[in-house]
């Protein structure tokens, strides 16, 4: 495996790591006694979990304390939450909206730590044959996007930067699959989707980018775990930010084999799959101040756009040693 060569870089991560795992340790102490026998890992046709789970190191690493992993696939964000919720898995990533709208349908989840940010792996797309040239000329108009996931926030920002409303626009909320049928079909104008579907678009339906996340959302992944998990086993949770980190730096620097390891995980030709590893953001760190606050900001969106139910304050999020 490839290492980061500034001396200086890899020792701030480092450090970064141990105030995150420190953090984690202090809110709970595991004996080996209450290890669990297996750790269940949500993950999305994105991201870092996705090279963790085809490289195989985390099972390696928790083999050695008699724990199995078991991974689940999920469409998008809001209902791998929900399965944390339920008490079916443990840990997951997600984009920003998906915990704010778990947070206010009062799940209790751990934000244990985060992606920098990657703006240009999510847009709103028009087909190429579109006469739409502008996110203005939307107005009227059906737009596709999953409730509650990161592209959701894409699509109120680039409205409201373009000097609309939300209700401007008739959206559809449709999982990623169906939003790609309408989108073919015509029933909708515009559909606000990320990696690897966006990459997928503009490569098998040569659709046109009217706007991406540059300028308008940082698009974030987060990896959440459910409370009682993370407090229980801090020890495991460490350990999967430790592989994480790992990945994260040969991914960082090996983007292509990144794609010829995901794209047969995911189902995806080649080219689709080396464009969406290189709009990836790499590098996990410890939720800082500057990002809660980031957070903070989104979920006070969709309050007021009476998306969520209720006004949350994200730090309720945080691990108890942490807030």
């Amino acid at each position: 495996m490839n290492r980061i060569k500034s001396v200086g870089r890899g020792w701030l991560r480092k450090a970064a790591l141990a105030v995150l795992s420190a953090g984690l340790l202090a809110s709970g102490t595991a004996s080996a006694q209450s290890a669990p026998k297996e750790v269940r890992i949500g993950f999305q046709k994105y991201g870092t979990l996705v090279i963790l789970k085809a490289r195989g190191t985390l099972e390696k690493r928790l083999a050695e304390k008699g724990i199995e992993v078991k991974w689940t696939e999920f469409p998008f964000g809001p209902p791998l939450l929900e399965a944390i919720n339920l008490g079916s898995l443990d840990v997951g990533t997600v984009g920003e909206a998906p915990p704010i709208f778990a947070q206010a349908a009062g799940a209790d989840l751990v934000y244990v730590g985060y992606e920098p940010p990657a703006p240009s792996a999510e847009a709103l797309l028009v087909p190429k044959d579109s006469p739409v040239r502008s996110v203005a000329e939307l107005k009227g108009k059906r737009v596709a996007v999953a409730k509650g996931s990161n592209a959701n926030y894409l699509l109120v920002k680039l409205l409201e930067n373009a000097g609309l409303r939300y209700g401007d626009v008739e959206v559809s909320y449709l999982a990623p699959a169906d939003a790609r049928a309408a989108f073919e079909s015509g029933r909708v104008a515009a559909w606000a989707i990320w990696d690897p579907f966006y990459a997928s678009a503009e490569k098998q339906l040569g659709a046109r980018v009217l706007a991406d996340g540059k300028g308008a959302v940082a698009n974030h992944q987060y990896y959440l775990a459910s409370r009682a998990f993370a407090e229980k086993h801090p020890d495991i949770v460490n350990i999967l930010i430790e592989e994480i980190d790992r990945v994260d730096q040969w991914g960082a620097q090996n983007p292509k084999e990144v794609a010829k390891f995901i794209a047969p995980l995911i189902g995806v030709d080649l080219p689709i799959a080396e464009t969406a590893a290189g709009r990836l953001g790499y590098g996990i760190k410890p939720v800082t101040p500057a990002v809660l606050a980031a957070q903070q900001a989104i979920a006070d969106k969709f309050f007021e756009l009476k998306l969520v139910p209720k006004q949350i304050r994200v730090s309720d999020a945080l691990p108890r040693a942490a807030k």
